[in-house]
């Protein structure tokens, strides 16, 4: 039986949801019941950061307590009308954490609702359900890595390859690339860290998404790849001390790594949404170029509109296969939770999803859980020299665009070019545009909400990505597994965000766009050129929807051991046999996606210790 508050949260919670969707009844493809909508957000509320869920349930509460107090009824017991009153009153608060409460719950079901209007193009879909593994008690490698995203994947192959006995540790499941719909729902609770709710606090929340699955981050994001800049290479081999670091040095690398994922441009037309992110900035005569990607293609992909599907060339499909045929072992489905000094070797002390503990002894141990983990595991640990304390991302500010004629498809997937006219201050790209990031994206703008279902195939999401100046940590809490992240922007940062949206906004008018949706609460519609001046100079604390998919630097590498973690090679600074080998060792932004330059690093550094560079 249900304890009573559990039953009293519920019903907050399928009310909130219902009067969230009501509004987009009016469309015969959004009918009700919303019992859908009630259980995601309850699936997500479980599944969100541990040291979050307690004070989200109080908050529900205290919203529905506010509403006996003001009207004598329960929130679920109200008119239509009262309840918009009391969410319309918390929504436009001036206390910080009501606006937040309210953007949580109406995002959910936002998102939620707008997901059944997914067509299952992907006739190859599995939907399959996690399995469940076996949890031995005690394992025994001669090398451990910890987290099998491209950092990882890559170190454990190739050192499987190289004849060692290697153990590959991933706290999520082992599932196809096909058990779900890229960008869907499902692969939101399947794949996503914390059901993707992740976010970094501060003045201006910056949500970011990590991948919890075998393959780690691969297998979600959009295989975009970028070769580190020179000038980045330069910077980190001069300021942090790194060793074997020059484009040079790296070249063999890059190649190999775009050789082995099958690195390459669309063999067909790109996207529309693509072609219009071309066709502005070509007009205002801005540097655009289309990113390959890590896909492969077979002839059936030459005929557009399908040229943008492919098959993802993710660590399940390449670095993981060859890691097992090597006689790799991987255990998934099994979280590091600390490590410690075992003589000359390490000790995992690490927790399987069935509940049981498991130890696990390595003489070499590889830390390669991402940007965020990684720090979080070290730190933990007690090892905390230079470690969390430099964290950096990419800063991204989006707008959607209606334009007059079809832009949009099922088909679509991640458009493929990007300006770097601004390069490093400023990128632009275009972002998911399902139906349901689509409504996700225009909560700030609820009339256009509401006519997703019909105007959809108009609209496309772009976004305004800077090279940030500001930093943030990785901390740990005592008594909860999730780490608190950080993060400050700089005034710097918060101008270029905002030139980035006007630039943006530019381009987009340039291309024929008919309306800009910024994501800027309470913010305006945009509907010409001379609209853009009604844009912030310098964008608001607290009042803007960021967020990032790349995060990096936490652990920097180098021989300065003032700032960095690890030497050169990612050797933990003050320990034998402990590595790092993941985004944390970037010393600083790339100014471009991050993976190319990580699996070059990681493969680097593997050949390092096998004596092979």
């Amino acid at each position: 039986m249900n304890p009573p508050q559990s039953d009293w949260f519920h019903d907050v919670v399928s009310a909130l949801a219902y009067s969230f969707a009501t509004p987009h009844t009016q469309f015969s493809k959004l009918p009700p019941p919303y019992n859908d909508l009630t259980q995601f957000i309850l699936t997500q509320r479980a599944q969100m950061p541990d040291y979050l869920r307690a004070p989200m349930k109080l908050a529900a509460l205290g919203f529905d307590c506010s509403g006996i107090l003001r009207s004598g009824k329960s929130f679920h017991r109200q008119s239509r009308e009262q309840r918009a009153r009391q969410i319309n009153a918390w929504k436009n608060s001036s206390f910080g954490f009501q606006r937040d409460f309210i953007r949580y719950f109406e995002s959910l079901a936002t998102f939620s609702l707008y997901s059944r209007l997914r067509n299952g193009i992907y006739p190859e879909i599995n939907h399959c359900e996690e399995p469940e593994t076996d949890s031995p008690s005690e394992l025994r490698a001669e090398i451990v890595v910890i987290g099998s995203g491209p950092g990882g994947a890559i170190t454990a192959c190739l050192l499987a390859e190289a004849g060692r006995d290697v153990l590959l540790l991933e706290e999520g499941s082992h599932l196809p690339q096909n058990s779900c719909e890229p960008f869907s729902k499902p692969e939101m609770l399947q794949k996503y860290r914390n059901g993707g709710q992740t976010v970094a606090f501060g003045k201006n929340k910056i949500a970011y998404v990590e991948g919890r699955c075998v393959g780690g981050g691969s297998e979600i994001n959009s295989g975009l790849y970028h070769r580190t800049p020179p000038e980045i290479l330069e910077r980190w081999r001069k300021e942090f001390q790194v060793a074997a670091l020059t484009e040079a040095d790296l070249l063999s690398h890059f190649a190999k790594c775009e050789s082995d994922v099958s690195v390459s441009p669309l063999p067909g037309p790109a996207p529309l949404a693509s072609l219009k992110l071309h066709e502005g900035a070509t007009r205002l005569g801005w540097k655009s170029l289309e990113i390959p990607r890590w896909f492969r293609y077979d002839d059936s992909a030459l005929r557009p509109p399908s040229s943008a599907l492919g098959k993802r060339q993710s660590m399940t499909e390449t670095f993981i296969p060859r890691f097992l045929k090597a006689g790799g072992r991987l255990q998934p489905q099994t979280r590091a939770l600390r490590i410690r000094q075992n003589g000359s070797g390490w000790l995992i002390e690490a927790g399987h999803r069935s509940g049981s503990a498991v130890r696990i002894a390595s003489d070499t141990l590889f830390v390669c859980a991402g940007a965020i983990h990684t720090p979080a595991l070290l730190r933990r640990s007690g090892i905390t020299r230079n470690v969390g304390n430099a964290l950096q991302m990419h800063p991204t500010v989006k707008v959607i665009a209606q334009f007059p004629d079809e832009v949009n498809a099922d088909t679509m997937g991640v458009p493929v070019h990007q300006v770097k006219e601004f390069s490093p201050r400023l990128s632009f790209g275009c972002s998911v545009s399902s139906p349901a990031y689509l409504a996700l994206g225009l909560i700030d703008h609820p009339d256009a909400a509401r006519e997703v279902a019909s105007t959809w195939p108009q609209l496309a999401t772009y976004y305004a990505m800077i090279t940030s100046e500001g930093s943030g940590s990785v901390q740990t809490l005592p008594g909860f597994c999730d780490p608190l992240v950080r993060y400050t922007l700089t005034e710097t940062d918060r101008r270029n965000l905002a030139d980035g949206l006007k630039k943006l906004g530019q381009l987009l008018f340039e291309a024929g766009a008919t309306k800009l949706y910024p994501a800027l609460t309470r913010g305006r519609t945009l509907s010409c050129h001379d609209c853009l001046d009604k844009l912030p100079d310098l964008l608001p604390d607290s009042l803007a929807s960021l967020m990032t998919i790349h995060l990096f630097s936490s652990c920097p590498m180098g021989e300065d051991k003032s700032k960095c973690a690890t030497d050169s090679f990612g050797r933990v600074h003050g320990f034998e046999n402990l590595f790092v080998n993941d985004a944390s060792l970037l010393c600083t932004a790339p100014a471009v996606n991050p993976q190319g330059s990580i699996m070059a690093i990681a493969r680097r550094n593997a050949l390092k210790l096998l004596g092979k560079l």
